[in-house]
């Protein structure tokens, strides 16, 4: 039974159709989404989101985070980045770890949410590295 499948990034709605599977990257791990699903609301971690038909991957975007809403009908991704993995460039992967792993020597001397903000950015920039390499 297909799920319904929308990507919403802040400024808008960027993708909204039928799949018969989503994988996304939720904060538990990877967890694959059909219709039918039991409804749930998740934290996502960096990753890739991949679309399936039958058992072929059809589409797969990164994601630097954000969260999903999953119902038997649809699974709503609410990201705060969605790039296409064709699009997504190791050397600006590489170059956000960078930044993110100084901000977090930073923010670690801060506070306990200023650093658990900042080890967000560092795994989301690593997956990046990663759906790039």
């Amino acid at each position: 039974m297909p799920t319904s499948l929308e990507i919403v990034s802040p400024e808008k709605l960027l993708l909204s159709r039928s799949v018969d599977m989503v994988v996304i990257p939720a904060s538990e791990g990877d967890m694959g989404v059909l219709g039918g699903h039991s409804p749930m609301i998740v934290t996502l971690r960096g990753g890739t989101i991949s679309l399936y038909e039958g058992d072929k991957v059809t589409d797969r975007l990164f994601v630097s985070g954000g969260f999903a809403e999953v119902t038997p009908e649809r699974c709503t991704v609410l990201a705060t980045e969605v790039l296409p993995v064709a699009e997504v460039s190791k050397a600006e992967g590489e170059k956000r770890l960078a930044a993110a792993e100084a901000n977090y020597e930073v923010a670690a001397k801060q506070s306990t949410e200023a650093e658990d903000a900042a080890l967000d950015a560092v795994q989301a920039a690593r997956a990046m590295v990663e759906a790039a390499g």
